[in-house]
Order: structure tokens, then C-alpha cells, then sequence
């Protein structure tokens, strides 16, 4: 690749899996190549993953009633990637959540949920818990017990954002930034001085830049990095202010301290499932990641910041796009 490829980058931005899509490559010429690609291939990860789908590989498995079914290789690898995630965090985060989220509300995307003045009911039930899940790998075949309903959402578009920068970047043989509603990855070569993230408390257009006090900009040059928080996907239940965030343990809007936890991992599905993990764990959230050894920026509810070792203070200034996470 020229010299001059590395320096000039060159961006999209869409919507896809119910989220902002924003694509940069280190090739200007090979920007709409790429995103073809992007789209074909989370076209794929929606059509195997989505829980709003009625035609989803996810959502028939809620038909199964507890019979091994065999599924696509795409959605086995999802499903691992969940396994794997909720064995990482001792169960924090728990792909066993569907039926706990959908008695919240959060039953179809997320741009058609209204606050709802119908009363709700809270009730602390723990979710049936990911080893209850069976996954064989040799043959792509999963067991899911009666009743059990599986949300993909604290992995799956981290997930997809890793395979499609890693996809990509092959095919190209240039950088590429793929960032899905923030789930941030990176493959390839990247731009000199690396891939400009902006980790923001709440979302909004990577072109806008939030107040003073309330984002952070930093560089990475491969892996991923990835945000999460109980900001930017609330809603109301009768007197409930709702969010996204299930605890596993009590099957209800995870009460933490924290707004927002930006963390950078060598995947971005790691750091997608580290920073939701430690949402759940709370205060110790803190101890958790360093112990981990992964850099974080933790954000409390009344906007202190907090980070872990590793962390980078800043990134150098420059003209080209950028993602937010």
C-alpha cells in the first residue's frame, strides 16, 4: 500500500442491527468496496442473531422446546463468543437474558420502544444462567432448554465489528475502522499515529462533539475498544426508569455506579463484554479490570472519571475521520 494511502482515510456511515454503522478505510478508493462487504456480511450476522426477527436462527431456537438444533456457522460462532464472554466474567454477562429484557419492554428495536405508561412489575429473578446452554462446535449444534430465551446483545455486534474489520482488512490489504453503535475494531495497517476513538459518555453523530468534561479522545493501533453504559438506552415502564443493562443475578436493570465503562482489549468483543461486566460488579468494577489488566475509563452517575493502568490520557491531534465509542 502507498505511503500516501496510509495518510488519507476515508469514511462512511449508515445504519444497520438497529444501530449507527461507521466504516473508515486507510484507502479512499476502496471505501465503497468495503462497505458492500460490511453490508452484505451484517446482513448475515442479523438475519442469524437478531431477537427481532421473527425469521432469525436466534429466534427459532426459542421454537426448539429444548431439542438440539443444528445452526448456522455463523450464529455457532456468535453463540461461542457469548459462552465464552459470560465464563470470562463469572456470569455478569449472561446470554440467557432475552426473557428477562423483554419483560422490561425492550422487545423489538429500540427506535420503536415509547415510553409506556402501563405500570410494570419488578420482580427479582435470577436468568437461567449460560450453562444451561449447550454449544458443540464439532457439529454447530446448540441445546437451549424450554422457555429460555437468548439475547445476543452484550456480544454479538462487538463480535461482528472484529470479524468485519479482520474480513475486511484481508480483502482489502489496507486499514480499516469498522465501529457499530461504538463497538470499536481495527485491522490492518493503520494511520500514522493510529485509529482516533472518541469515547463519549453519551451517544451521538461522531461529527458533533459533546460538551467539555464528557469525552475523551484517544489512539489505538489494533484490537478493539468499546463503551457501555446505562445512558443512551433508558426508557419508562409506568414509574420505572429503565435500562439495558440485565443484571443476570436479579434479572433487573443493573444498579451500578457507573454511567458509562470504556475499555480497550486486544478484541473488541472482549472489551465489549469487559466493560458491560463491569457495570454489573458495581463498585469493584474498578479492581476487577485492573486486576485484568485492561485499560479502562469508568465514568460515575455524577460524572467523575476514573481509569485503570494503561490507559491513555490523549491522542494526538489530526484532519481525518474518526469513530466514537
Amino acid at each position: 500500500m502507498a505511503t500516501a494511502a496510509r495518510r488519507t482515510t476515508a469514511a462512511a456511515d449508515w445504519r444497520a442491527l438497529g444501530t449507527s454503522v461507521r466504516l473508515v478505510t486507510t484507502d479512499p478508493a476502496l471505501l465503497d468496496s468495503c462497505n458492500l462487504l460490511l453490508a452484505r456480511h451484517l446482513a448475515e450476522v442479523d438475519a442469524a442473531c437478531s431477537r427481532f426477527r421473527q425469521d432469525s436462527e436466534l429466534v427459532a431456537l426459542d421454537q426448539a422446546r429444548g431439542r438440539p438444533v443444528r445452526v448456522s456457522p455463523l450464529l455457532a460462532e456468535a453463540l461461542a463468543v457469548a459462552l465464552r464472554a459470560a465464563a470470562a466474567t463469572d456470569g455478569a454477562v449472561d446470554p440467557t437474558v432475552g426473557s428477562a429484557i423483554g419483560a422490561l419492554g425492550y422487545d423489538r428495536d429500540f427506535r420503536l420502544i415509547q415510553d409506556d405508561g402501563r405500570p410494570i412489575r419488578l420482580t427479582v429473578r435470577p436468568v437461567p444462567g449460560w450453562r444451561a446452554v449447550t454449544l458443540d462446535r464439532a457439529t454447530d449444534t446448540v441445546t437451549v432448554p424450554a422457555g429460555v430465551r437468548l439475547d445476543l446483545g452484550a456480544t454479538a455486534k462487538a463480535w461482528a465489528a472484529d470479524k468485519a474489520a479482520a474480513l475486511l482488512a484481508e480483502a482489502a490489504g489496507c486499514g480499516v475502522l469498522v465501529s457499530l453503535g461504538g463497538d470499536t475494531a481495527v485491522a490492518g495497517e493503520p494511520p500514522a499515529g493510529g485509529w482516533r476513538v472518541r469515547v463519549q459518555d453519551a451517544t451521538g453523530p461522531v461529527d458533533e462533539t459533546p460538551a467539555p468534561g464528557t469525552y475523551a479522545t484517544v489512539s489505538i493501533r489494533s484490537g478493539g475498544l468499546a463503551t457501555s453504559g446505562t445512558t443512551s438506552r433508558r426508557w419508562r415502564r409506568g414509574a420505572h426508569d429503565l435500562h439495558h443493562i440485565v443484571d443476570p443475578y436479579t434479572g433487573l436493570p443493573a444498579e451500578t455506579p457507573w454511567r458509562t465503562v470504556s475499555v480497550a482489549a486486544a478484541t473488541c468483543a472482549d472489551a465489549n463484554a469487559a466493560g458491560t461486566a463491569a457495570l454489573v460488579k458495581g463498585a469493584g468494577a474498578q479492581r476487577w479490570l485492573a486486576g485484568l489488566g485492561l485499560p479502562a475509563r469508568l465514568v460515575t452517575n455524577d460524572g467523575t472519571v476514573v481509569t485503570t493502568p494503561g490507559w491513555p490520557t490523549s491522542a494526538p491531534a489530526w484532519s481525518g475521520p474518526e469513530a466514537a465509542a
